[in-house]
């Protein structure tokens, strides 16, 4: 590989199944790294081959626990250290993104430590894929590449779903502009469901502003956590008359006992991409890969060429 290409790929190891499918997208192999783990739970980082002078992209989602945050953090440190070229950061989902406000007196501004702390380690450039809040761009004070899974959910809304009586709905208003682009794009009506919450993760109360009835409804979000909001506002679509309800969302982060709520949803299906590894068993669920999307993006950055330019919305 080092006579082929400028560039080595490096996986955490939470995140190896999408790491080697990007670089088979990408036609390279997977760049050699050991991870040692220690009896009281401390892990080292080495890098296998020389990375002195290359441009290292280091391919890791910060999903819970911490582990897969502070592994990331060690390989940066350590490509540092090794004379890396540049170090570029693939976070297809950038975790604590939630707590991009103090929306409250005496908390903490997760989103903004992260950004820190990454800064802080040494990366150069960060790739990463539909963030909770787009401003969470102006935290890093490097090149943010800003990817959207809307690319792979277009082609398959457009290949699979019945068009002709499709309707694009919100579970939340904080998600009225997504949904209005995929409505704008495609042409299609678009509904809103307007919640209210007691506390985190508890949907108190929900309403649909709009008309349902007798259309097939996609459910637009960016993550589905404990999957409370999503099928709860797709039993209210049911209810309001929908003919099916379907959603799709970017990232699976699909907490206990996330799972079991979507099987005994009125959803038909749940579509995420692969950004966070999935491996519960829940029939509705369908999973579309993100790899050659983001094998894309490395091969743009690497060439200098425009990352906007894939992006239709």
């Amino acid at each position: 590989m080092s006579a082929q290409t400028p560039f080595l790929v490096f996986s955490g190891t939470n995140s190896r199944y999408l790491a080697e499918k990007i670089c088979n997208s990408l036609g390279c192999p997977l760049g050699q790294m050991n991870i040692q783990h220690f009896a009281d739970g401390e892990f080292s980082v080495s890098y296998e081959e020389s990375i002195r002078g290359r441009d290292v992209f280091l391919v890791q989602s910060t999903f819970p626990n911490a582990d897969n945050l502070m592994e990331l953090l060690l390989m940066i440190d350590a490509a540092k250290r090794a004379s890396a070229h540049s170090i570029i950061a693939v976070i297809p989902y950038f975790g604590w993104a939630r707590q991009d406000r103090k929306d409250k007196p005496r908390v903490a501004i997760g989103a903004k430590l992260i950004a820190d702390m990454l800064s802080a380690a040494g990366i150069n450039r960060l790739i990463t894929m539909d963030l909770h809040a787009d401003q969470i761009q102006g935290f890093f004070n490097v090149p943010v590449d800003h990817l959207y899974a809307s690319s792979v959910f277009l082609d398959y809304i457009k290949n699979e779903l019945p068009l002709d009586n499709l309707c694009i709905a919100t579970p939340d208003v904080g998600g009225t502009k997504r949904a209005s682009s995929y409505s704008k794009y495609l042409g299609l009506p678009m509904v809103i469901c307007h919640k209210s919450r007691l506390r985190a993760n508890e949907v108190a109360e929900m309403r649909i502003i709009g008309d349902v009835k007798g259309l097939d409804v996609l459910l637009v979000d960016d993550m589905v956590d404990t999957a409370g909001t999503i099928t709860k506002a797709a039993n209210l679509m049911m209810e309001n008359g929908a003919k099916s309800v379907r959603a799709i969302a970017s990232h699976a982060v699909m907490s206990d006992p996330a799972s079991t709520r979507v099987d005994q949803s009125a959803l038909t299906e749940m579509i995420f991409t692969d950004s966070i590894p999935y491996a519960k068993k829940c029939e509705k669920v369908k999973i579309l890969s993100i790899a050659d999307m983001f094998a894309e993006a490395i091969r743009r950055v690497c060439s200098g060429e425009s990352i906007s330019s894939l992006y239709t919305i």
